[in-house]
C-alpha cells in the first residue's frame, strides 16, 4: 500500500507545480479548455494516463472546464501515486 505524504512534502511539491491545490486529503487542479469537445478530448487523454498508471482521479466536466481530483483512498490521502499522475497530466497537457 502507498504511504500518505506529509504536509511539508505536499506543499513543497505544489510550489513546483503550478495550478494544483491541496483541499483536505485531495490534490485538485482546474483546467479551462476552449469548448466542450476540447474538454472531452482532454478527459479521454486523462483516461489513458490513468489506466496506464492504474490510478484513477475524480473528474468533473463543466462545459469548457475540467476539475481533476487526486487522492489515494486506501492510504487516506495524497501519496506518490497522486503526485506522479499529476505530473503526467501536466506534461500531457502542456502546450
Amino acid at each position: 500500500m502507498a504511504e500518505k505524504l506529509n504536509e511539508e512534502s505536499i506543499l513543497g511539491w505544489m510550489r513546483r507545480h503550478v495550478g494544483w491545490k491541496h483541499e483536505g486529503d485531495v490534490l485538485v487542479k482546474d483546467f479551462s479548455l476552449g469548448s466542450f469537445r476540447d474538454s472531452i478530448v482532454f478527459v479521454n487523454r486523462l483516461a489513458s494516463l490513468s489506466d496506464d498508471a492504474n490510478h484513477h482521479p475524480d473528474i468533473d466536466v463543466r462545459f469548457d472546464r475540467v476539475r481533476v481530483s487526486l487522492t489515494t483512498h486506501d492510504a487516506g490521502g495524497i501519496t506518490e501515486k497522486d503526485v506522479a499522475l499529476a505530473e503526467q497530466i501536466d506534461f500531457a497537457t502542456s502546450r
